[in-house]
Parts: structure tokens; sequence; C-alpha cells
């Protein structure tokens, strides 16, 4: 073979070799662009919307260390939006309080209605919150003074109490606050919650000639109108769609 057909040869050789590698790259470059596509369609995910129902359960732990309290709360949400949830608990108390001259009883139902919003921001399947949340609280109740020590400024007469309860009812409570909780799906739609809350008292009846020491649903009522509230849930979620 001469130098002309071999030169002929190794040219033959590099144009298919160069046709080859061009149709494979093209053939590549096809491929990576469909899986760019593929990577850019986002799958989309369904979440549960529904009604969650459930109980504080720090209410009842409490009223078996303490025995001068009673209570029972029933919380619920509903998620109206990715990040939104509306809220509210149902609740009833009772609380005996001992002061320096007076010994009494409050007991009574509240409500407390509001928005709850989730920050938290979750990964595929998951549905747990870290939330800040707003209420109204309404409590309707009544007061027993059960006893009380006249303060006269007689020795005498401070230390002869006065044992005849005097009950009122109808009184009633009206208040504000701003919470912040977390909640966290433990199981399938079963979730355990716990959150802690800054009332601010707007309006409280009080008995004629005595205090009112305590209200259902925002707990001891001080001089300052304000007061601090815990709650410690468990709620199981009821899905009415997905979205």
């Amino acid at each position: 073979m001469n130098r002309q057909h071999i030169f002929k040869f190794f040219i033959s050789l590099a144009l298919v070799v160069c046709f080859v590698d061009g149709h494979a790259q093209q053939n590549n470059l096809i491929v990576k662009q469909d899986t760019i596509e593929v990577d850019k369609d986002p799958v989309p995910y369904k979440t549960n919307y529904g009604f969650r129902l459930g109980v504080d359960i720090s209410k009842p732990i409490r009223g078996l260390i303490q025995d001068f309290y009673s209570g029972f709360e029933i919380v619920g949400d509903y998620r109206i939006s990715r990040k939104w949830y509306a809220a509210a608990e149902i609740g009833t108390e009772k609380q005996n309080t001992i002061e320096d001259f007076t010994k009494s009883t409050a007991k009574g139902q509240y409500i407390r209605l509001g928005m709850n919003y989730n920050s938290y921001n979750n990964w595929l399947d998951m549905n747990n919150e870290v939330y800040l949340g707003f209420r109204y609280g309404f409590a309707l109740f009544e007061q027993t003074l059960n006893s009380y020590t006249i303060n006269s400024g007689n020795t005498f007469f401070d230390s002869i109490p006065n044992d005849i309860p005097q009950t009122v009812d109808g009184l009633t409570a009206h208040w504000t606050e701003i919470m912040v909780g977390i909640k966290a799906e433990i199981y399938n739609n079963i979730f355990v919650g716990i959150s802690g809350s800054y009332k601010i008292m707007m309006s409280v009846d009080d008995p004629t000639n005595f205090k009112t020491h305590f209200a259902p649903g925002f707990n001891r009522v001080y001089i300052s109108q304000t007061g601090f509230g815990f709650n410690y849930t468990v709620s199981y979620l009821i899905p009415f769609r997905k979205k």
C-alpha cells in the first residue's frame, strides 16, 4: 500500500471517528436536556386538610397534683390554608383561692377563639407546626366567698371569721391572648403539642364588696390584669381532603 492510499485511509478513518463522536455528543446532549426538563418538572405533593380535635392533658394532671383545682379542656383547629388555622379551646375550671382574709371558689366555663400561623416549612409529607397564635377569650362563671375575716384594725374582730358562703353567679370575663407553640405528628394523624400564652384582661366582673381572684380560662387575676397560660395537648386529625 503506497503512501497515498495510507493517507486516504487515515483521512477516512478520522472522518468516521468525528462523525461517530459528534453523533454521540448530540445524543448525550439530548439526554441531558431531557433529564434537565424532567428535573425542572416538580412533583406535586398534597397534604391533609381537615378538623383536628384533642384534649389538654395538663389540666387533669394538675387536678391530681393540686386538690384545690380541677379542670378539663377540649382543643380543636381547622386548616384553612397551608399556613393558617382557625382554632378554639372550650373548657371548664374550678379553683379554691386562699388569701390573707378570704377563702373563695371560682368555677365556670370558657371559650377561646382565634387563629394560628404556622411558621415551620415542612419537608415532603411532614405536618408539624411551630406557630404563633392569637385568641379572644370569654368566661361565664360564679364566685363563692366561702369565709372571710373582717379587717377592721381591731385584733378582737379580726379574729372572728364569717363562715357563711356567699355565691354570686352570672359573672363574665373578656381577655386577649398571644400564643406560641409547637405541634408534632408522632404517628399518622396523631399529634402532641405544647404551648404558652400571655393574657391581657379586658374586663372582669367582681362580686359586690369582693374581688375576683380567678377567672376560668384566664387563670389567676392579678392587679396588673395580665397572666400566663400553658397547655399540653394530644389530638387527632380528621382529614376531609388533600390539597
